[in-house]
């Protein structure tokens, strides 16, 4: 990985210790949102979510003006913010605005109130400036994101390409769902021929997408996919690194072109005021898709608001690992000895040296995360620990993780505690994580069942207590002072490694 572990561990705990929260307000088209995060860092927490759907670029493209409710749901909703952030003794507000603000004529003067209304100064947002904040946010919460960012508001759609860290030149369209309702007078036959024609205009973004992921950035984005999920049965209802192949969506978004949105499954979970905008939002897709031709659709939970996080970090904090940073927070909260996730780290990295078939990068980076959560259900009971740290672990609000390695890491905790027969499995995790990744989850729990019982999840034990695959066997080695620790229960953990490798086991004690 190019990155000392410890100092992510470490640069994980002390970001937890007390201090100020930062919060971001967003006044967008469609919403007014507040977020609360416990500080600016590579993984970012957020402390309190909140958001109002004032509508303000409500037919602003029609008569050029914000509309007065609007604007006075979107006043009410920043006083509101104001209180909330002083309650929770938030050190730094940042106020971004974005399309509507920019587009309206009444735009400056609804600044001057909503700046007085939240107590702070606000950013007025630039296409470009949108654009460039929304890739920040792809890469604060993918892991070496490649393709084009699209962040579809209630007034406009960014796009940018990306690779890496690297990001281009960006596009903005009146293309988001309040603004292409009010083009196109409601008919979404004609809001269709507004997005073909505006996204010509996307050359530079559109043409380098073909084979790449499209990263969709946007409320009414996330809300197609949950209504997605719920079509396919889908479990696992977590909306970042969801991911969708685009044939499949096409066939979805046209169903949501020609249906009732009150027909549709799962359709009580989107707001009633985002509702008309569903249909709008697949048109915009599906021409995406057809344009740019995608390899796949990945659905991002960060955005704007992350992005301007991950702006104000140094270089060295990004090159962070958000990922690891999370588990490594997660370790220290809820783990009995923070210190032994560390030793597990290093104590699995030894053991898969020794083996014959290397592991990747990207799947020794999962079996760090793997490893700084091996321990978080223990305050549980006895009979529902793999149950409970499956539950944390798939649910949990990682990012920089797709689903499939969301999957391995759940997995391979659930196999520590409960043994690792893979009809012990859920069936949906076995499926996400794919054939490879669901044996490997297998052998990293055969292997935490053998380090638990030697170290008791204490530091200090795994260094001196190497395991290695050695002369074809697998072999466990204690020194002499901890000799007693030789067990049957030991010794039919190690045993079982053993059979899931297809080799013999056995203990040796050194000197």
């Amino acid at each position: 990985m190019g990155l000392d572990q410890t100092a992510l561990n470490e640069a994980a705990l002390a970001r937890i210790e007390p201090g100020s929260p930062v919060a971001i307000i967003d006044i967008g088209s469609n919403s007014v949102r507040l977020v609360a995060y416990s500080g600016i860092s590579r993984a970012p927490t957020p402390l309190y979510n909140e958001k109002v759907l004032c509508g303000l670029g409500r037919n602003v493209l029609s008569t050029g003006r914000l509309n007065e409710e609007a604007v006075r749901r979107a006043l009410q909703a920043l006083a509101r913010f104001r209180v909330l952030c002083e309650a929770m003794h938030v050190g730094q507000v940042f106020v971004l605005a974005t399309a509507a603000a920019r587009d309206a004529e009444n735009g400056p003067a609804f600044l001057e109130a909503a700046q007085a209304a939240c107590g702070h100064p606000i950013e007025l947002l630039s296409g470009r400036r949108e654009a460039e904040l929304s890739a920040y946010g792809v890469i604060s919460g993918f892991h070496a994101p490649d393709g084009v960012v699209g962040d579809l508001g209630g007034g406009s759609l960014e796009l940018v390409d990306l690779r890496g860290s690297a990001v281009g030149s960006g596009v903005t369209m009146p293309l988001g769902g309040l603004a292409l309702q009010d083009l196109s007078g409601g008919s979404l036959k004609k809001a269709r021929k507004i997005a073909a024609e505006a996204l010509k205009k996307a050359g530079p973004q559109l043409d380098t997408l073909k084979g790449r992921t499209f990263y969709a950035v946007g409320g009414t984005w996330r809300a197609l996919a949950r209504l997605h999920q719920a079509a396919r049965d889908y479990r696992l209802h977590v909306m970042h690194g969801y991911t969708i192949e685009p044939n499949d969506e096409l066939s979805f978004l046209q169903v949501v072109e020609q249906s009732d949105a009150a027909t549709l499954a799962a359709v009580e979970s989107v707001s009633e005021a985002r509702r008309p905008l569903l249909a709008y939002g697949a048109v915009v897709l599906e021409e995406l898709i057809r344009s740019g031709r995608p390899r796949e659709i990945a659905i991002s939970a960060t955005g704007v608001r992350e992005g301007l996080l991950y702006e104000k970090l140094d270089d060295a904090a990004r090159a962070r690992d958000p990922l690891l940073l999370a588990a490594a927070e997660l370790n220290r909260l809820r783990c009995r000895s923070p210190g032994h996730g560390s030793e597990l780290q290093a104590w699995t990295d030894a053991f898969m040296a020794s083996l014959s078939t290397p592991e990747t990068a990207d799947e020794r980076r999962l079996r760090h995360a793997a490893c700084l959560l091996a321990d978080v259900g223990w305050r549980t009971h006895p009979d529902y620990r793999g149950e409970q740290s499956l539950n944390v672990i798939a649910h949990a609000s990682f990012v920089g993780i797709d689903h499939p390695g969301r999957a391995y890491l759940a997995v391979a905790v659930f196999f520590r505690h409960e043994g690792v027969s893979p009809e012990k499995a859920s069936p949906l995790l076995r499926q996400l994580a794919g054939p490879r990744l669901f044996e490997q989850a297998r052998l990293l729990g055969a292997v935490l069942r053998v380090a638990f019982p030697v170290s008791v999840a204490m530091e200090g034990i795994l260094p001196r207590t190497p395991l290695a695959m050695r002369d074809g066997a697998v072999v466990l080695t204690l020194p002499q002072d901890l000799r007693d620790l030789a067990s049957d229960r030991l010794s039919n953990r190690l045993r079982g490694l053993g059979r899931l490798l297809g080799v013999e086991a056995r203990i040796e004690i050194a000197g």
